[in-house]
């Protein structure tokens, strides 16, 4: 049993440090604030305990006394606890508090630090901390004292005649009067100061200002506030990405997500995970393998399904197929082969099974048979094809698609046209969808297909679609929307 103080960062995933990464895999408990991803929570184990202890202007989920309690029940319950807290847990995340009260309760803990949004955030609106000739030193603050009450513990005079760097946390509630302390200290009004909302994320914004007119520009929670010459520099790198600003929609099923929502939020999007469908193995017995000429896989998923159930439990490698020739209807169930040591023979030039029948050789003999594995519900493009040409078709079916329920606050984000984009990678996500969601209005989301088999699907539920990914992959799907909203 332990409890684990860790530091998520100040939102972007992959600013998580690796030992953050282990822990979440293996937590029984997750116990996490606001301010961190919700693409950390995907990180632990289906089943484990997630409880929301974040606070918000005007609402806070658990006292601190209440999460202190918390940490101590489950730790001492014999689980796993990750405390996942944003920034990092001692620099004023009131982490040390959190570890007092695991100590004196007797409760192992250990402590794993995070990026604190006092660097970070400043980084990514391209503003260095410290900087030849303008700052040889930089210091942290809470702003979440009221300058104007009888006692703090903050001397804003003194720090005004610091000089060098002031980084502002949880400041912006008391920003004018800030303001006004640190001019009254001696602070010019004309000091250059940047206010990083939501920084590191898809939706980070930096207002700029003075000393003077900050006040005035509207800054909200939760910003890191930097005051000094160095506020004056922009050497903005993160909010100039293409993407950046534009929030896009991914419906895959969330095993397979993660690919597509990486590649656009490097680009600068912000990824609203809405899976219409989920991927469930099915059981089958696999036929013997000699009598084939050739193996067929249709996606991704099929390879992963077949060779997990196959070759796993039967501790197995790729040497268990013999001789059996193998093809694969794109690059990514090829690159999926690849993973398991497998280099297909077939790979057609469109990534439709209509090119991969095109592309088939002629059978070797009247006995020569194919074996298909597939998805429990597919087009008979294939199989009734390639029986057409004289072969032998068996179909395995190794995996089927069923509907989920998505997340009611996404489907309404949807539904209130708060999404530029609606990506679609299979006919049975467009039909799910649909199905959830309801209609889409054409001067709604632009919707962007993975191919021609899912933009008719899409045709037929009225979708309108501008644009179509070329080749029929992820990547194109990427381009596809680069096309689209830039």
């Amino acid at each position: 049993m332990t409890v684990y103080l860790v530091g998520a960062g100040p939102g972007d995933p992959g600013l998580l440090t690796r030992r953050g990464e282990e822990l979440l895999h293996r937590a029984d408990v997750v116990v996490y604030d606001r301010l961190a991803s919700p693409a950390f929570l995907d990180l632990a184990p289906v089943g484990a305990e997630l409880v929301d202890v974040g606070k918000a202007p005007g609402r806070v989920a658990m006292a601190q006394e209440q999460i202190n309690e918390l940490l101590v029940e489950r730790g001492k319950a014999g689980l796993e606890v990750v405390r996942l807290k944003g920034g990092d847990p001692f620099v004023f995340g009131r982490g040390g508090e959190e570890a007092e009260s695991c100590r004196d309760a007797g409760v192992p803990y250990e402590v794993v630090p995070g990026i604190t949004s006092a660097i970070a955030a400043p980084a990514y609106a391209g503003i260095p901390v410290t900087h030849r000739g303008l700052s040889t030193s930089f210091t942290v603050v809470t702003g979440h004292e009221d300058p104007t009450k009888g006692s703090i513990d903050t001397d804003w005079a003194a720090l005004a005649r610091s000089g060098g760097t002031l980084v502002v946390l949880m400041g912006a509630g008391h920003l004018a009067d800030i303001a006004q302390a640190l001019i009254a200290g001696g602070r010019a009004a004309t000091t250059p100061v940047a206010a990083v909302r939501w920084g590191t994320r898809p939706e980070q914004r930096t207002i700029r200002g003075t000393l003077a007119t900050i006040a005035e520009l509207g800054v909200q929670a939760p910003s890191a506030i930097v005051i000094g010459e160095v506020a004056g520099l922009d050497l903005g790198w993160f909010e100039q990405r293409p993407l950046f600003g534009r929030r896009i929609v991914v419906t895959r099923a969330r095993e397979q997500a993660s690919e597509l929502r990486v590649r656009l939020e490097q680009l600068g999007a912000e990824v609203i995970e809405l899976p219409s469908i989920a991927l469930e193995p099915i059981d089958f017995t696999l036929p013997a393998l000699d009598g084939y000429e050739w193996l067929v896989f249709t996606s991704a998923n099929g390879v992963d399904a077949f060779f997990d159930q196959v070759l796993a439990p039967a501790r197995l490698d790729a040497r268990a197929l013999g001789n059996v020739r193998v093809a694969a209807i794109g690059p990514g169930t090829e690159r999926s082969l690849a993973r398991r040591g497998i280099r297909a023979d077939l790979v057609p030039e469109r990534f439709v099974a209509e090119s991969l029948l095109e592309a088939f050789p002629e059978p070797g003999g009247p006995e020569a048979r194919v074996l298909i594995a597939r998805a429990e519900t597919a087009r008979d493009v294939l199989p009734e094809g390639l029986t057409n040409r004289g072969y032998g078709v068996d179909v395995l079916a190794v995996y089927r698609t069923v509907p989920v329920e998505p997340d009611a606050a996404d489907v309404a984000r949807v539904s209130a046209g708060e999404v530029d984009a609606i990506t679609f990678t299979s006919s049975s996500t467009v039909t799910n969808f649909c199905d959830a969601v309801g209609p889409v209005a054409e001067d709604g989301p632009v919707v962007i297909s993975i191919g021609p088999v899912t933009s008719q699907t899409a045709r037929d539920r009225g979708l309108v679609i501008r644009a179509e990914a070329n080749p029929h992959t992820i990547d194109g799907l990427v381009d596809a929307v680069l096309s689209v909203l830039l």
